[in-house]
């Protein structure tokens, strides 16, 4: 049987190592084979945050540092993988050139693509570092951006707008719940098209009640449709069908106290042409303190793409 591939992208920084923890816990629940992908640019970058893992003293020659700091870095992290699980079978990469490219390549041929929220260049303060955003947009397989925090044993949240690449978040949310044991919250946002320039939730307000009435059950109904082909899959998944008014951003961010993660779509309806991500998608990822899946539409979800032992 070929095992599942989850690649991990680390680079030494606490966060990067909770990634690792995160997919580490994963694949011993899932019996999927782990990769610890690491890659260097030259001249390497002072670090802005501090760094998990000691590196080897300056030599006279650049190249010959880098890898033995590459080399430091992973075998640091393959021992943060075997903490969590002992058994899992964890190999390692190291690879010259920016880290982004080399993980977006990587990731042709896994399952599962995770990494830290921020790396060890990240700007103090920033929620997101450069390297999540490129891979969570251009990724060949599903995402999953892990913050400082490791999840809660809670519901597994998703936003649904009718579009193909939310069907696509549905069913990896879906499957993930079924994996975890835990429910789905899944929330849709509708708002009238009044020419009022007033907020979302304000135009309803003053819009009369069989408007109102009509567009609350035309979102019922994009809600219900799309559920209905995962809810048939997983019928043992307990759903809890929100609808709101205004934009999901805040919405998907306080659905639930603490989520095992929160499931977005690269695009919704609404998003702009030649964008790989959203505007709700990015802003789910950058104030997330859950991890964040991003699913692009196309991609392999299924159910028996991580399955149980």
């Amino acid at each position: 049987m070929n095992h599942p591939l989850i690649v991990v992208g680390v680079d030494g920084s606490p966060h990067s190592d909770t990634a690792v923890t995160w997919a580490a816990t994963r694949a011993r629940q899932t019996g999927a084979r782990l990769l610890l992908l690491h890659a260097y640019d030259l001249p390497i970058p002072v670090p802005t945050t501090p760094l998990a893992v000691p590196m080897p003293p300056l030599t006279a020659d650049p190249a010959t540092h880098a890898m033995r700091a590459g080399e430091a870095v992973l075998a640091a992290a393959v021992d943060v993988a075997h903490r969590h699980g002992h058994d899992i079978d964890v190999t390692t990469r190291l690879g010259i050139g920016g880290a982004a490219p080399a993980l977006i390549d990587a990731s042709a041929e896994s399952d599962l693509l995770v990494v830290g929220s921020r790396g060890r260049g990240g700007f103090t303060g920033v929620l997101l570092g450069s390297v999540s955003i490129q891979v969570s947009a251009h990724a060949h397989c599903p995402t999953v951006v892990v913050s400082d925090q490791l999840p809660a044993a809670g519901p597994v949240v998703v936003g649904v707008d009718g579009s193909e690449a939310a069907h696509t978040a549905l069913v990896f949310a879906f499957a993930e719940a079924h994996r975890l044991g835990t429910a789905v919250i899944a929330l849709h946002a509708w708002s009238l098209p009044l020419p009022t320039g007033l907020a979302d939730a304000a135009a309803v307000a003053l819009a009369d009640d069989h408007t109102r009435l009509q567009y609350h059950d035309a979102a019922q109904q994009v809600l219900t449709d799309a559920l209905a082909d995962c809810r048939r899959q997983h019928p043992s998944v307990p759903v809890d069908e929100r609808l709101i008014t205004g934009t999901p951003v805040e919405a998907l961010l306080e659905a639930a106290t603490e989520p095992a993660m929160i499931v977005v779509g690269s695009r919704g309806r609404g998003s702009v042409a030649g964008l790989l991500l959203g505007s709700t998608s990015q802003a789910v990822l950058h104030h997330a303190t859950c991890p964040v899946a991003v699913i692009r539409t196309g991609q392999a979800v299924s159910p028996e793409s991580l399955p149980n032992r």
